[in-house]
């Protein structure tokens, strides 16, 4: 049970850089991007051919973070100056980055087993904490230079940004560059974490970032930036926990890992509007009943 729960752990904080990548996307800038699917198996392809070419691990993830950039610029690119819908740049962008992924690994599978790798001499328990901890606190930062209340604006009301004079084609090319960069940085850490990189890898990450995001919202709230890049945070540690629970019972298998996922978002998505209209009936039995012993009040249909 504790080396499950460790090893949940482990996972939350690797997949925790591409819950705020998703963050960043569908939250800050109200963008849907499915190009994380694609983007994080480029993460990884880079990462693993450069390592197993002789790179140093260190040159090989910052090379798949610039990647990562890449890819999220070019939907960006598609969107603004192409003038396509974002969910389809996204689609669009996914489906390229397939075959993009397969050029950089030549194959469907690159193994990093024997190969001297970011955890080679530290464990993740160690590594992760720090730099996940660092990336959320630069990007807190972030959110509140010029830029940063940019960005935030685009995606709370795009027109009325414009009409302050702020390039919205650029905020939005700049979000979706640091949302897929954050999104590789984890596919090529967590393919240096588990010793290979696929080309599958990346199938469904946008489900998992999104049940990250929302459960973390669900339980820790998201007042501010600061709080809702937390909760994004320890949302992924959460969804890791309790996928990892899910998975000792007995008739479950790891093949039903995705029906789990979708189960955990379903009531992730469903359970703040459960409590929302609850909250809101008690408040209207509330008020209703200080009505009734307001003195003088006469109830409706009463006798004459």
């Amino acid at each position: 049970m504790l080396n499950s729960l460790l090893g949940a752990l482990e996972s939350g904080l690797l997949y925790a850089l591409m819950a705020l990548g998703v963050y960043i996307t569908f939250r800050i800038l109200d963008f849907p991007d499915l190009t994380v699917d694609g983007s994080f198996t480029t993460g990884g392809a880079i990462a693993a051919v450069m390592i197993t070419g002789g790179s140093s691990p260190w040159i090989a993830t910052i090379a798949a973070f610039l990647g990562g950039l890449a890819a999220g610029a070019i939907t960006g690119l598609i969107h603004t100056k192409g003038r396509i819908n974002g969910l389809l740049s996204g689609i669009l962008m996914m489906i390229a980055l397939y075959s993009i992924n397969m050029r950089i690994m030549g194959k469907p599978n690159v193994g990093l087993l024997g190969e001297t790798t970011l955890f080679s001499s530290v464990s993740p328990l160690v590594f992760m904490p720090i730099v996940v901890i660092a990336i959320k606190l630069l990007l807190d930062l972030f959110f509140r230079t010029e830029l940063g209340l940019a960005l935030r604006a685009t995606g709370d009301n795009k027109r009325m940004i414009r009409s302050f004079g702020a390039n919205t084609d650029y905020t939005i090319i700049l979000g979706l560059s640091l949302s897929n960069g954050l999104v590789a940085l984890s596919g090529a850490l967590i393919a240096q974490q588990s010793g290979f990189a696929d080309i599958s890898s990346g199938i469904g990450m946008i489900v998992i970032g999104l049940a990250s995001v929302i459960i973390g919202e669900a339980i820790f709230g998201a007042r501010t930036v600061f709080w809702a890049t937390l909760a994004a945070v320890l949302g992924s540690i959460v969804y890791r926990v309790v996928v990892a629970l899910a998975l000792r019972i007995e008739w479950l298998e790891q093949t039903d890992l995705k029906v789990i996922t979708a189960v955990i978002v379903i009531i992730a998505l469903v359970l703040p509007t459960v409590q929302r209209n609850m909250k809101q009936k008690s408040i209207a039995r509330r008020r209703a009943a200080e009505i009734a012993q307001t003195p003088g009040h006469k109830s409706v249909g009463g006798g004459f």
